[in-house]
C-alpha cells in the first residue's frame, strides 16, 4: 500500500477591488483582497460613502403629504 503525501490546495478568489487572484487563507492577512493596498482602497470607499445600501422605506416627512 503506497501512501501519498497530503497536499493542501490553495483556494484562490478574485480580489473584490482589482480582480487579481488572491489566496483565501491564513497566509494572506488581507483576504479576500490581494494586498493591503486593495483592502485600504475598499475601506476608503466605505468611509467616503461610495458604497450604499438603498433605503426604500418612505421618510416621515414624505408620509405627511397623504
Amino acid at each position: 500500500m503506497s501512501t501519498q503525501p497530503v497536499t493542501s490546495k490553495k483556494r484562490l478568489v478574485p480580489c473584490p477591488q482589482c480582480g487579481e487572484l488572491a489566496e483565501y487563507g491564513s497566509n494572506n492577512p488581507s483576504r479576500p483582497f490581494c494586498s493591503e493596498r486593495c483592502r485600504l482602497i475598499d475601506l476608503g470607499q466605505w468611509a467616503s460613502e461610495n458604497y450604499r445600501i438603498p433605503d426604500n422605506n418612505p421618510k416621515a416627512d414624505d408620509l405627511e403629504d397623504y
